[in-house]
């Protein structure tokens, strides 16, 4: 073992896939899970002979998979040691709202334009669900779960592509943060809130409320999380205070 390299098992963390077709798609799907719900925490290795036999796949799947989340910045190579997922820089992190605030506005003013009587019912469908599992009590990665839904319908729905990659990755990466940086039964209430805004001002056909609510969502976002940064862990379970923001 190299001095000063502390290995850390991620037995446990990761399901076995189907099978079948697609294995590299399943893969990356289930690694990506296991990030975002915190079952793989910052600086896990992530060694593809280990995540195979865990899988229950060969070599090859999982080795792309695990390409797909350095893509993603869910994961980071590191020399002599490999692949890891991704830690949290709290100033990388604010520079990324900065940028997410601007471009979630531009998705939601173009998908206002672009919003039919389908995709309504789908975001409907999508906010009441969302209201179905905080009621419920559903754990965290639920939550993560239907709050990436909804940004990517709106992305799907303002159909840019060049848009949507960029902020497939952005996304991923903020989610990230927000488990390693504030978690807090407030934090889940005051998302689907700010989710709602944004749908009444694209419901309304109102492109400039649609872009001011979803960057004003991004922007409360952002505040949370320096709040959290500042008054750092408030139990031993590491959860942080989360307030609303005027």
């Amino acid at each position: 073992m190299r001095r000063g390299l502390t290995i850390v098992s991620t037995e446990g963390a990761v399901n076995p896939v189907a099978g079948g077709s697609l294995l590299a798609d399943q893969a990356y799907e289930e690694l990506k899970g296991a990030v975002l719900a915190n079952r793989l925490r910052p600086g896990d290795a992530l060694s593809v002979p280990a995540l195979a036999v865990q899988l229950g796949i060969s070599r090859s799947p999982v080795r792309e998979a695990v390409q797909r989340l350095i893509h993603d910045g869910l994961a980071t190579h590191v020399p002599h040691r490999g692949a890891v997922v991704s830690t949290v820089d709290v100033d990388d992190v604010r520079q990324l709202y900065v940028v997410r605030e601007v471009m979630e506005g531009l998705a939601a003013r173009l998908a206002t334009e672009r919003l039919d009587a389908t995709k309504v019912a789908e975001l409907r469908a999508l906010l009441e669900e969302h209201e179905g599992v905080l009621a419920s009590g559903e754990d965290e990665q639920r939550h993560i779960e239907m709050d990436m839904a909804y940004h990517r319908l709106i992305r799907e729905v303002a159909n840019n592509p060049h848009l949507s990659a960029a902020l497939d990755t952005i996304q991923g990466k903020a989610h990230l943060a927000l488990h390693s940086l504030w978690r807090s039964p407030e934090a889940p209430r005051l998302a689907l809130e700010e989710h709602r805004r944004i749908f009444t001002a694209m419901t309304a056909g109102d492109p400039d409320a649609a872009e001011q609510a979803a960057r004003e969502h991004i922007r409360r976002l952002r505040i949370r999380l320096a709040q959290a940064v500042a008054s750092g862990p408030a139990s031993s379970t590491g959860a942080v205070a989360v307030r609303a923001v005027p």
